[in-house]
């Protein structure tokens, strides 16, 4: 796939319990406030929140599945955590292309993700390896 700047890809997930008791297991992050429903209504949040970077690999979806694809590899990533996402919430993760180095194939995109009401819960940019085509 030719890769042009403004190309642009999503991918949409509704988060379950079960999404973020597995997270917490794959990644050794068992911070009550993702666990513990008494532990987290005595947070800010008032109720369970998914890990951040549970809502960043959504994104790393869409780098490795869609856009650019297959054999894309991920150079780095700075992300920002706006707003929390909730068991129920549905996420939409966002990339577009905003600079591409032919040369060396080395792609920039705007990361976003917004919930299901429009709020920004992630923004960031991410710097990929896209495959040879």
């Amino acid at each position: 796939m030719a890769l042009t700047v403004g190309m642009t890809a999503s991918r949409t997930r509704t988060v379950t319990a079960q999404d973020i008791e597995l997270f917490a297991q794959v990644s050794g992050d068992t911070n009550p406030v993702h666990l513990d429903d008494a532990y987290a209504a005595n947070t800010q949040f008032g109720k369970r929140i998914a890990h951040g970077m549970y809502t960043v690999s959504i994104i790393s979806a869409i780098l490795g599945n869609d856009l650019p694809g297959e054999g894309t590899i991920y150079l780095g990533q700075n992300t920002k955590f706006k707003a929390p996402v909730f068991v129920g919430d549905t996420i939409t993760a966002t990339v577009e292309l905003i600079n591409y180095r032919e040369d060396k194939r080395i792609a920039t995109f705007k990361t976003t993700a917004t919930n299901q009401d429009g709020v920004l819960v992630v923004e960031g940019e991410a710097v990929v390896l896209a495959p040879a085509t």
